[in-house]
């Protein structure tokens, strides 16, 4: 018996809700797409950067990304991945020390052989367990000190959950430093003889690209600039899409914007809907007839693939025990200042740093991207993860530029401010969840109270680290489970 189309809404168009549109518009269902921002891609959407385009945040994809290697591939860009074995440094009491191999490690000054033979000994256990859920059981802190000594997590492991978690790192279970491990050692064995790092060509802004292409072939609508106020259940069992009220164009007809990117011209008709203008990468200038308007639309079934808070904002018939569970999801944030400049740092494509520092760590991209990809100059991202409430989003662009520079130019004497040609802050409040004790347990089911209503974000990735490689793979999951 063949299945019916239907009309299904995805709220959000990061990689998970990209996958998610390919794989229902695949199987013949009709697909829109609300995005609020401009551009599609979320956590790894593209922008400008002094007359480069490159990721907003800094991505990498490792040889055992399976799924991610597989969109890319569906996308007809599988051999555009260009592979790179990377450096690691590490920036301790005043110092930078290369940690890119084992000769390195066992001469890092900042640790006994004791200690050194410790940590080796941690990161091996860790990346032999199983049994994931018995670690959420027990804190970080009480673990990494148990096996690794309280020396070795005071200089070493403290500093770097304090730079990723901030002081949540104290609610955070030990599955979380096991999922960083073992990404990590699924990359060495891979198949490739080395740890090697890679990124397609063009970056996630190519990738992109080719997405929004392939799914307006298949007929999927992409809405941008659509901030989706609130869905609403009706007694035929139909579901209303409501967007906020905004400035549109008040067209009687659905109208044609090619625009032109670094690698393709992109026609965006497919994505345009009467009343409403869109693009793939970002939105085309628009004349200036605009009235504000609110849409509606009726659909068969709705995706949320938004943090979990505001999820539940948008369905205000849900029962109390379930908004309750999806505002209790703790997420941490991010402010990311990239620097496009002239010369490179070091040769380290990430830095660790344990001593204070105004960012988490130092990933010089151009360590890794062929320089010609950045105009023949160095990028560098400088992120730091904060709690969703911290007074650094309140700070300006040029505080964060100032207080990041003079960060810059303590940890490198030769760091000249004259070389910085470019300078953008991006801040998001909500990245991903905290993983705290006995997390995977009070993860919301994914099917709502309201039929046909569905929420699935990174708050669904409970035995992984958010990264595009886990979203595709949640993306794939959830619809073979629930779709």
């Amino acid at each position: 018996m063949n299945r019916s189309s239907q009309n299904i809404a995805i709220i959000g168009s990061g990689f998970l809700g990209l996958t998610l549109a390919l794989r229902m518009s695949e199987r013949g269902d009709n697909v829109t797409v609300y995005e609020s921002a401009s551009e599609i891609g979320g956590l790894a959407a593209a922008w400008q950067i002094g007359g480069v385009t490159w990721d907003k945040h800094y991505h990498v994809t490792l040889a055992s990304d399976a799924n991610t290697r597989k969109i890319v591939e569906e996308l007809g860009l599988g051999d555009e991945f260009n592979w790179v074995e990377t450096k690691t440094g590490f920036y301790t009491d005043g110092e930078l020390y290369s940690m890119s191999n084992t000769a390195e490690f066992l001469k890092f000054p900042p640790l006994d052989l004791i200690s050194k033979l410790r940590l080796g000994s941690t990161i091996f256990r860790a990346s032999k367990i199983k049994d994931w859920k018995s670690l959420e059981q027990i804190s970080v802190e009480e673990w990494l000190t148990k096996l690794s000594g309280k020396r070795t997590f005071d200089k070493i492991w403290r500093p770097l959950l304090m730079a990723k978690l901030g002081e949540a790192y104290r609610e955070t279970s030990a599955a979380f430093i096991w999922a960083t491990i073992q990404r990590m050692y699924a990359a060495r064995n891979s198949g490739m003889k080395k740890e090697m790092f890679g990124y397609v060509r063009g970056g996630y802004a190519r990738v992109l690209e080719r997405f929004g292409e392939v799914l307006a072939e298949r007929g999927v609508e992409i809405r941008l600039n659509s901030k989706v106020e609130m869905i609403e259940d009706l007694p035929s069992g139909q579901l209303v899409v409501r967007t906020q009220q905004t400035r549109r164009r008040n067209d009687a007809k659905a109208h044609q914007y090619p625009q032109r990117t670094k690698y393709a011209a992109v026609s965006t008709q497919y994505a345009v809907a009467t009343g409403f203008s869109a693009g793939f990468l970002a939105e085309p200038a628009l004349p200036s007839n605009r009235r504000i308007q609110s849409m509606e639309n009726t659909f068969d079934k709705v995706i949320l693939t938004c943090p979990s808070n505001i999820a539940a904002r948008m369905l205000p018939q849900i029962e109390k025990a379930e908004r309750q569970k999806l505002e209790s999801i703790k997420y941490q944030g991010i402010i990311c200042a990239s620097v496009l400049m002239k010369c490179s740092l070091s040769p380290y494509y990430v830095t660790n740093i344990t001593d204070e520092a105004p960012f988490t760590g130092v990933i010089e991209m151009s360590a890794l991207v062929d320089k010609r990809e950045l105009g023949r100059n160095a990028l560098v991202y400088l992120p730091k993860y904060v709690a969703p409430a911290d007074e650094l989003f309140n700070k300006s662009d040029e505080e964060i530029e100032r207080i990041s520079l003079d960060g810059l130019a303590k940890m490198y004497p030769h760091f000249r401010r004259k070389d910085v040609l470019a300078f953008k802050v991006s801040r998001v409040r909500q990245v991903f969840p905290l993983p705290v004790l006995g997390y995977s347990e009070s993860v919301p089911d994914s099917k709502t109270s309201v039929e046909g209503v569905y929420i699935v974000n990174s708050s669904h990735i409970v035995n992984g680290t958010l990264n595009v490689n886990e979203t595709v793979a949640l993306a794939e999951r959830f619809f073979a489970e629930h779709l």
